[in-house]
């Protein structure tokens, strides 16, 4: 494509090595950009900044924050009681937009694949464990949810946490899986189906 600017040739560039944006949007956005205040683009690149330079991780639950603790960890109405398990920030939102859960959550940052290379020393499992066997804290914990993807990993991760959890008091619970709502039995796949029969709950 021949771009009637080397500048804007350059932010496409730039802009399109986001994901799930290809050339064309990249130029949409660029242009648009272009045609709006300058102060708006002055604006986005000050947040843009701002976002990589003073963001930080929380010293407790390892979720992405702005200070010391995120703004779900220093909540005092949250149930500390609860931990949720996640692999990821994304997962993080994710619960908090059903607005279902009270409770506190836990970032591992990865999940186990030892074709990847990921071991269980690359993923925040010790601190994890430190959280669950803490005593300085004004809540025990006495129940952890393990929040991971159905997957291969995503159970050989949860498998290695239960283990480790195991030698303490705390119940160990996971999400439950099954048909979604509004989904129809034949196109659903012989894993979930199995899971749904087997993890079936009371009628009421």
């Amino acid at each position: 494509m021949n771009y009637p600017s080397r500048l804007i040739e350059d932010a496409v560039g730039e802009i399109s090595r986001l994901p799930g944006i290809g050339k064309k949007t990249a130029l949409r956005l660029a242009l648009h950009l272009l045609k709006r205040e300058e102060e708006q683009s002055r604006s986005l690149a000050e947040a843009i900044v701002n976002m990589r330079t003073k963001t930080t991780y929380c010293i407790k639950c390892h979720n992405i924050a702005d200070h010391t603790l995120c703004n779900i960890c220093n909540n005092p109405k949250r149930d500390a009681s609860i931990i949720c398990v996640v692999v990821d920030t994304r997962d993080v939102l994710a619960i908090e937009a059903t607005s279902q859960y009270k409770g506190l959550y836990h970032v591992l940052g990865g999940i186990i694949s030892p074709l990847e290379g990921i071991g269980p020393s690359d993923l925040q499992i010790d601190s994890l464990v430190t959280r669950v066997e803490g005593t300085n804290q004004d809540e025990p914990v006495n129940e952890v949810i393990l929040a991971l993807s159905p997957t291969m990993e995503g159970d050989t991760t949860a498998f290695y946490l239960q283990k480790k959890l195991k030698a303490t008091a705390v119940k160990v619970s996971t999400i439950a899986r099954g048909v979604p709502i509004g989904g129809d039995l034949e196109y659903a796949d012989e894993i979930t189906l199995g899971r749904s029969i087997v993890s079936r709950v009371a009628y009421d």
